[in-house]
């Protein structure tokens, strides 16, 4: 198979030689630049170049000599952060050389964080003992396991010139097309997201959708991949060797995905992981087995702070086709294995972790329904559109990537205009400590109500979709704000700008948590003043089952009125007694311009905008009034030396 020339378009390849003092770094540099054997070396060599001609990869390759001493050290740990691989290097004719390996280099390397692969090479094997002549593998074969990083070792004589040119091959192709993301040494299996590209190439190539790779999708994937067509014969000779080892490998429609995954692992074991390398990065991917930034078209999702991102149609209409091809019971009740199907293309499942891990509401059989699977779709390209984006084309959506989401209009412009565009929705929940904002959050999501009380201490997400009246569906997204955590949200100035509504939950039984929810809404109201992103507001009033504190409504009623807004809504989420909360958030924020609470400082800040304002009319009037009346006086002039 032909090879692909410079892989991941790299401009070089740097390769960092370290080891002890006389193991032979210099000896080894010269001999692989000039293919002589040097009779005086310097002590330190400057960077020494390889022509890009010198390997089939074409990458030119830059070698840097290394000093042992002590007083070095600052030098030898810059040139390592700096490297793209590491040559170590010891004596064969020093063993102890080659205990400072894993005793002193190795450790050290760790601990600079030096993250590349290591070649690690015995040097001056002309010289080595006779009597002492044992095997490489069993040597280094402890050595080995204890240190992962390590790629290959070699063992070489610049003075016999004994494969020299091995070394630096062997060090750039570790750069160039790395075992380490593709294959586990130990268990000698493919990686796991090794195995998830090459399935969604394997299903981008079977292009009929029948779970094989005919003849012909076979000799459209060499052709792809190496630009060079296989002959019948050899179709017939890649399926023998298939199926001589795993049957069901091939089948009478062609080679199966198992097949496919068994022949890479197979070119891996056989050390000709350049292969496997050009099939992924035909495809897109990069070192880190993920699609290349290059394929993610980022400035789709350029934004303002208070604009955010949205599925468009095309992407809501694919992922119901996605949907309804994972759900293959049609119970409309994707269980979390069938979760785990829908992401097996992409490197993992995004929603394993938070924040979307239990965002979303649970059927009763433990999965998710069509209107929850969509949910998390919209949570994830509100929080992080291009990850959102990146998983859409690992499982296959088939448009440009660009139309599967649009960016919504300004959350200032929908204040001016006094309404919403938005289909998903995202409200900050504040309140103090046991006012009832998880209750809150839980029940949105599906939960039922627990009389156990455990503090929030890191923020929470729920999404679902919440129906309208006529039928129609938004997405609410939750964002639950512990209390301890306000005064660090508000400490940016943009921390409002993507809250499309605010809630502040307090337990109306208790006198300090509606104190202390006044203050939060005082805090936020005025932060929004302050920076230009004021939010609509509700106030909550939990636990309703429980008897109110004295005055409550009287305290309620006169903050909501100084304020501007609308008085607490009553809900109990022990009774499940929530009083079209959900409806309500959504309406509050579909018309922002009617629930914005307004400070004394913000009022006052306002009405000193309008004097000011009405100041600089009457001063723009009485200009006015001066320039006719000058005006005036000139045209009276005119006529008088006229008629004069």
């Amino acid at each position: 198979m032909a090879k692909s020339s410079n892989p991941e378009g790299k401009a070089g390849v740097r390769i960092v030689v370290v080891g002890d003092r006389g193991t032979g770094k210099s000896s080894l540099i010269v001999t692989a630049a000039a293919e002589t054997f040097p009779t005086n070396v310097p002590r330190l060599l400057p960077p020494t170049r390889l022509p890009e001609d010198f390997y089939p990869d074409r990458v030119p390759i830059t070698i840097i000599d290394t000093s042992s001493n002590p007083e070095d050290r600052g030098k030898l740990a810059e040139e390592l952060k700096r490297a793209d691989a590491v040559v170590l290097t010891y004596g064969c004719d020093q063993p102890e050389t080659l205990n400072r390996l894993s005793t002193f280099w190795l450790p050290e390397l760790r601990q600079l964080e030096v993250k590349v692969p290591v070649i690690v090479v015995g040097c001056k094997l002309d010289l080595r003992d006779d009597q002492q002549q044992v095997s490489l593998e069993q040597v280094m074969s402890p050595i080995m396991q204890q240190f992962r990083e390590i790629e290959t070792c070699i063992e070489c004589s610049a003075y016999k010139h004994i494969q020299i040119p091995e070394v630096f091959y062997y060090a750039q192709k570790a750069v160039l097309h790395p075992t380490g993301p593709l294959f586990d040494q130990e268990t000698q299996t493919l990686k796991p997201r090794c195995v998830r590209a090459l399935k969604r190439i394997f299903i981008l190539c079977d292009h009929d959708r029948d779970g094989a790779l005919s003849d012909a999708e076979l000799n459209n994937f060499q052709v792809k991949c190496f630009n060079a067509p296989l002959q019948p014969s050899e179709i017939v000779g890649v399926k023998r060797v298939v199926q001589d080892k795993l049957i069901e490998g091939v089948n009478e429609r062609g080679l199966t995905l198992t097949g496919f995954l068994f022949l890479h692992a197979l070119f891996i074991e056989k050390g000709r992981l350049e292969t496997t390398w050009t099939v992924l990065r035909k495809f897109g991917y990069n070192n880190d087995i993920k699609l290349s930034d290059d394929l993610i078209p980022y400035s789709s999702f350029k934004r303002a702070p208070d604009q955010s991102v949205e599925l468009t149609n095309e992407a809501i209409e694919f992922l119901k086709g996605v949907y309804e091809l994972f759900d293959s019971d049609l119970d409309n009740n994707l269980r979390p294995i069938e979760v785990e199907d829908v992401f097996s293309t992409a490197p993992e499942n995004p929603w394993n972790d938070a924040p979307y891990k239990d965002a979303a509401e649970r059927t009763a059989l433990g999965g998710l329904s069509l209107d929850a699977f969509l949910s998390e779709w919209a949570l994830m390209t509100l929080l992080d559109p291009a990850c959102s984006l990146e998983n859409l084309i690992y499982i296959g959506y088939p448009g440009d990537p660009s139309s599967a989401i649009r960016v919504a209009r300004r959350r200032r412009l929908d204040r001016k205009k006094q309404q919403s565009e938005r289909t998903v929705f995202q409200c900050f929940v504040f309140g103090p400590a046991n006012a009832g904002k998880s209750a809150l959050i839980n029940s949105f999501r599906g939960r039922p109500y627990s009389d156990s009380y455990s503090p929030t201490a890191d923020e929470q997400y729920a999404v679902n979709v919440v129906e309208l009246p006529g039928g129609i569906k938004k997405t609410l997204v939750l964002r639950e704000i512990p209390e301890d955590g306000v005064a660090k949200l508000l400490s940016s100035k943009e921390s409002l700008a993507a809250c499309d509504i605010a809630v502040f939950v307090y337990d109306s039984s208790d006198e300090s948590s509606w104190k202390r929810t006044t203050e939060l809404l005082m805090d936020v109201a005025g932060h929004g003043e302050d920076t230009g992103y004021e939010v609509p507001c509700l106030i909550v009033a939990a636990k309703d089952d429980l008897d109110s504190f004295p005055i409550a409504i009287q305290n309620s009623t006169r903050v909501s009125q100084d304020m501007g807004i609308e008085a607490p809504i009553p809900i109990s989420s022990k009774l499940s007694d929530f009083n079209n909360i959900f409806r309500r958030i959504i309406n509050a924020a579909e018309h922002p311009h009617l629930s914005i609470p307004e400070t004394e400082s913000g009022r006052s800040r306002k009405q000193y905008h309008r004097l000011i304002n009405r100041s600089l009319m009457f001063v723009s009037v009485g200009a006015a009034v001066a320039v006719v009346g000058f005006a005036a006086y000139r045209v009276y002039a005119a006529r008088k030396n006229a008629s004069s």
